[in-house]
């Protein structure tokens, strides 16, 4: 067995059908082994009906959404009149350190904990643009994986790397990004402590921010090559996959196609790593 974990996870499972289906293709004719589901998702239900029963063996997670979405417990001051989310990340990190918005985001956070729990195992949780990296609402999650017994949290450590594509090194999109990684970075360093106070499990290293919405087999790889003098390591990356029913391409299609080349699955076990299922961990 290797030391070298590499963990392949599809966040966003459950907003759509599309999303969905990647799941299942991914996870049966790929090498997708895990995914994080949204409890407010608009296909919820047919990602626990129709497709778990046909991924056995997928590590499924809790990806808390208190970005995008309806509320599953009427959260007003996080939502509009129509309980739909409202507020981005810029407000959770200035508004964090409030009791009475910590306590809010507890009861939504339980709730969609719970409705999962409830139909499926779940082995890690995560969040919808990294909402949970903010270190008040870690810790929050952090306690309630803890109580709700989910044995590993995501955390946000990504080194920076850049691949030979000019067209995405240089974009607006990649420096923000860039901006993404260094607050990010920052808020893992207090993050791990806090797992480990709470006996939690995590990865060492995160693949995914810096390339975000242009992530493909060659980003992913590079991603890799960065971190491959670590040999007793957790690798994640995140992706989010959609499979179109029509001959639609964009980054999901794109990352979607990342489940299923084989190439990339030899070159991940070539590099030294067990590709696996967090449900395994």
């Amino acid at each position: 067995m290797s030391n070298k974990k590499f963990v392949l996870n599809a966040d966003d499972f459950g907003m759509s059908q599309d999303f969905n289906r990647a799941v299942l293709e991914g996870y049966n004719f790929g090498f997708l082994r895990n995914a994080s589901i949204c409890a407010n998702g608009s296909a919820f239900d047919s990602a626990i009906n129709e497709i778990l029963p046909e991924c056995q063996d997928l590590g499924l997670g809790v990806h808390l959404n208190i970005i995008e979405g309806k509320s599953l417990t009427h959260a007003e001051s996080l939502t509009d009149n129509s309980g739909n989310f409202n507020k981005g990340y810029l407000w959770f990190m200035m508004n964090c350190r409030r009791k009475e918005v910590i306590n809010t985001i507890e009861k939504e956070f339980r709730a969609q904990i719970e409705k999962i729990q409830k139909v499926a195992r779940v082995s890690h949780i995560d969040s919808h643009v990294h909402v949970h990296a903010i270190p008040e609402i870690f810790r929050l999650t952090a306690r309630l994986a803890k109580e709700y017994n989910i044995p590993y949290i995501r955390t946000q450590s990504e080194e920076f790397y850049t691949v030979p594509d000019s067209k995405k090194n240089y974009t607006p999109a990649f420096m923000i990004n860039i901006i993404k990684i260094l607050l990010l970075n920052t808020f893992t360093k207090k993050n791990r402590k806090t797992a480990q106070e709470f006996g939690l499990k995590t990865n060492d290293y995160l693949i995914g921010v810096g390339y975000t919405g242009m992530m493909d087999s060659k980003t992913l790889e590079y991603g890799l090559k960065a971190i491959e003098t670590d040999n007793s390591i957790i690798a994640e990356c995140l992706i989010h996959p959609c499979k179109y029913t029509s001959s639609k391409k964009d980054s999901h299609s794109t990352e979607f196609e990342i489940t299923m080349d084989k190439m990339l699955k030899d070159t991940i076990y070539r590099m030294g790593y067990e590709i696996i299922s967090l449900k395994n961990l």
